[in-house]
């Protein structure tokens, strides 16, 4: 591997996407799908294959670029186009176009619903590429039993059914179609399922699926149960459905897209090349600015790069706002709603994802620079006067009221510092009392360091709510630390922060830095404060009938416990056995204890 392809496969995400290995010359070698790029990726360079041809291409690969799309399903279909476009060696060769189906609704008197592989410009509506020919075919099936539309050929217009030209057939006897051919069901009724049936296949089925629902739930009190059956059935299928394909569409659009985002040293531009509605090109680029340019200025110039290098004559670009910049018969569009607006939205995707990927290069080549950064977003998501470098959480442990002990972790720089953990044996405290116990380990960690000239933290963070909060910010005062140390709370059930003073919680968002950091704290301070709780139990139950007998010593009863597992053993066990283990003096002692208790 060249350093290249290490550094992408460092920051590759676990995203479903389309892989694309290049060899020396930068020509495309190969593209694969994937529904975790990094895991499938990484697949080719960590194991041995037994594949001669995957061998020869592994070792042909120069570089590696992808592009992240958002399900499963895009990415057969993104493949598709991609190997279509680039014909990559080592791909097996695609069938056409025809490999995956659509569903369309025929334009004519009461309209057909089927699966199609053949778009013409017919004027009926086509919906899909769909991944999958079994649940295309398993959806017409349901909208066929629950609409019972029909499925003959026959020129319904309403003069030929008005003549009587037509007979029902055996779709009617076995009640799936309910006679539009002979009048039984009038245009209007068969169009109004028509109509639900084009909003189901946009996706549009919020609507539709409440008012099912609750046309069903009348039925069912109403003691109609066929009728509550059938809207369940149409109920259930309409939730199951899923939208279809950003990375495909059967409205044949010929445009560009780009999307750009911006910060104070560079703008970062995507580009999605769509051809006969299909996604053939991706790429993600930035430019570093110079002088103070806009994101508009910055975007038009990527639009003209962009379109030269792929030679690309599209008519219609899509951007999130308008460049600064005028092209002969060429219309911008900012799309508010579907699918120009979903191609938009991945786009935006793959910005973020560069930039992401970006953050994470620098970081592994200095990782100072990830520490730095996350405790400065620490410092803003807590209102922190100092970066908290040196941080220290605090965790109760007791079951009961027994061994109530306490633990110390500190972490520096964002990360745990092992060899300064404490454990501390609560003292002054009987009982379970977590605010009294709170206060003594504070009061004996903090006089400890201030006497010994150490460190003191930017952050301490409580395991508790408000009541742990206030006895330890209590006792700080009284030791006069209260505002020389920030200090938090965060309680287990909704994972809120308190501060002192503050009977508002703050609320993070779950996948914040910040709040992951706190939680890191908190569960390796519950960790070892409960690994300590334990030993104390298990010493206090195991040994303290030893040590009631005299003459027996450490290694005695640590040859005892090694070989019996158990006090019970031990009591049970005979003279004989324990002096095997022990020797004839210090067996008998053992022995003679035991049976004089029993």
């Amino acid at each position: 591997m060249n350093e290249d392809i290490k550094s992408t496969l460092s920051i590759i995400p676990h995203q479903p996407g389309c892989y694309q290995f290049y060899d020396e010359e930068g020509k495309v070698i190969y593209i694969g799908k994937a529904k975790n790029l990094k895991k499938r990726v990484s697949s080719y360079f960590n194991k041995e294959h037994d594949s001669p041809k995957t061998r020869i291409l592994v070792r042909k690969i120069a570089k590696i670029k992808y592009i992240v799309v958002k399900t499963e399903e895009d990415t057969f279909l993104l493949e598709n186009n991609l190997i279509k476009q680039y014909q990559p060696r080592y791909n097996v060769l695609l069938k056409d176009d025809k490999t995956y189906p659509s569903i369309v609704v025929k334009k004519e008197y009461f309209p057909r619903v089927m699966q199609t592989r053949n778009i013409q410009r017919d004027g009926s509506r086509y919906f899909g590429p769909y991944t999958s020919v079994m649940s295309v075919k398993a959806l017409l099936e349901t909208i066929r039993k629950v609409y019972k539309l029909r499925t003959c050929t026959l020129n319904l217009t309403p003069e030929n059914i008005k003549a009587g030209k037509f007979k029902v057939c055996l779709q009617y006897h076995i009640e799936r179609c309910k006679g539009p051919c002979e009048g039984l069901q009038s245009l209007e009724d068969y169009n109004k399922n028509i109509d639900e049936i084009l909003e189901i296949l946009k996706g549009n089925v919020g609507i539709i699926s409440k008012k099912i629902y609750e046309e069903m739930t009348l039925s069912a009190e109403n003691l109609q149960f066929e009728e509550a059956q059938e809207l369940k059935e149409k109920y259930l299928m309409i939730e199951n459905f899923r939208e279809r394909s950003t990375v495909v569409s059967n409205f044949g659009y010929n445009i560009d897209v780009f999307f750009c985002s911006d910060d104070k040293q560079a703008a970062y531009i995507n580009y999605l090349h769509v051809v006969n509605g299909a996604i053939i090109q991706a790429y993600t680029f930035e430019y570093r600015k110079k002088m103070d340019e806009t994101k508009e200025e910055l975007l038009a110039m990527g639009i003209v790069e962009m379109r030269q290098r792929y030679k690309s004559e599209s008519k219609e670009i899509i951007v999130p706002f308008i460049p600064d910049i005028k092209l002969t018969n060429v219309e911008f569009t900012i799309p508010q709603r579907g699918d120009k607006r979903k191609l938009l939205a991945l786009s935006e995707q793959n910005v973020k994802q560069y930039r992401v990927d970006k953050l994470k290069r620098a970081e592994i080549l200095n990782p100072e620079q990830r520490s730095t950064r996350l405790l400065k977003t620490v410092q803003k998501d807590l209102h922190l006067k100092e970066l908290p470098i040196h941080i220290e959480c605090f965790d109760n442990s007791n079951i009961q009221g027994t061994n109530p002990v306490a633990a110390c972790v500190v972490f520096k720089k964002g990360k745990p510092v092992k060899k300064e953990y404490r454990h501390f044996t609560i003292k002054s405290v009987v009982g379970a009392n977590d605010y009294a116990s709170m206060q003594e380990v504070i009061q004996r960690r903090y006089s400890r360091v201030v006497n010994e000239g150490g460190n003191l933290p930017q952050l301490i963070v409580v395991d508790g709510g408000k009541g742990q909060l206030s006895a330890a910010v209590e006792k700080l005062r009284k030791m006069n630390l209260y505002g020389k140390i920030a200090i938090i709370g965060i309680a287990e059930r909704l994972e809120e922060i308190y501060f002192p003073n503050d009977s508002i919680p703050l609320y993070l968002d779950k996948n914040s830095e910040t709040l992951k950091l706190i939680q890191y704290l908190r569960d390796e301070a519950h960790r070892f404060g409960l690994a300590f709780h334990r030993k104390k139990r298990s010493k206090a139950q195991v040994g303290s009938e030893l040590d009631k007998i005299k003459g027996i010593g450490p290694k005695s009863k640590r040859d005892l416990l090694n070989h019996f597992k158990s006090i019970k053993r031990i009591r049970e066990a005979k003279e004989s056995e324990i002096v095997e283990v022990l020797g004839k003096n210090r067996g008998k002692i053992v022995y003679n204890w035991f049976n004089k208790k029993k």
